[in-house]
């Protein structure tokens, strides 16, 4: 039950910033404005902006997939995927990362013993991997399930590959919604969540196919 209340306290305390200026991040950061705000830091340094603001989503309501969108707009699928699944990465990476050294105390003392090792479970198993892999194109989700993963110290290897397997392909499909100019927000999120979530099965399969043959 405390488990179930840390990642609702931790979603209100994300959504708080949204309530109060999501609007006026939504204007400004998404769209033509967007791309205009971009495009005036030229074309060397606007992907490196974008990243930043990717990573900034931790703590400020921007619209990631608006950024990403934008990255695909100016610099193409290829290039724009590539500092959009960089953003998304580095954004989980910091979370899990700050909550995993600073977090350990007050994790158990939200959760209590009984929910932290409940959370522990939960994150070292599969399961884990796969809410992380499957997290990254959503509102709000991505932030809690790093956060969450970081305070139950989910096995870092595990984590990272999850990360990368969800991180990677939405960046790419929405930089190539940008680069193609299309509106296609059903699509884009339909495939950010399933292709993260096959990635990464397959990516479990293939590691202990690894392991099996080393033990061999």
């Amino acid at each position: 039950m405390r488990l179930a209340a840390t990642f609702l306290a931790l979603a209100l305390v994300i959504t708080i910033p949204f309530l109060i200026w999501g609007e006026w991040f939504g204007r400004m950061f998404t769209g033509d404005a967007l791309q205009t705000w971009l495009a005036s830091y030229g074309r060397e340094w606007g992907w490196l902006v974008a990243v930043l603001l990717l990573v900034a989503d931790l703590v400020l309501p921007l619209p990631g997939t608006a950024v990403m969108s934008g990255l695909g707009y100016v610099y193409g699928a290829w290039w724009g995927g590539l500092a959009a699944a960089a953003g998304s990465f580095l954004s989980g990476a910091l979370a899990y990362g700050l909550c995993r050294k600073f977090g350990g105390r007050m994790a158990v003392r939200l959760m209590g013993e009984k929910g932290f090792a409940q959370g522990v479970r939960m994150f070292a198993g599969g399961g884990g991997g796969f809410m992380v892999a499957g997290s990254r194109c959503l509102p709000l989700l991505p932030e809690v399930v790093a956060c969450m993963a970081g305070l139950t110290k989910m096995p870092a290897r595990r984590f990272f590959t999850a990360l990368a397997c969800g991180s990677v392909p939405v960046g790419f499909v929405f930089a190539w919604i940008g680069a193609a100019g299309r509106e296609a927000p059903g699509l884009a999120i339909a495939l950010s969540v399933l292709v993260p979530v096959v990635l990464y099965g397959v990516t479990l399969l293939v590691l202990r196919g690894a392991r099996t043959t080393e033990r061999q």
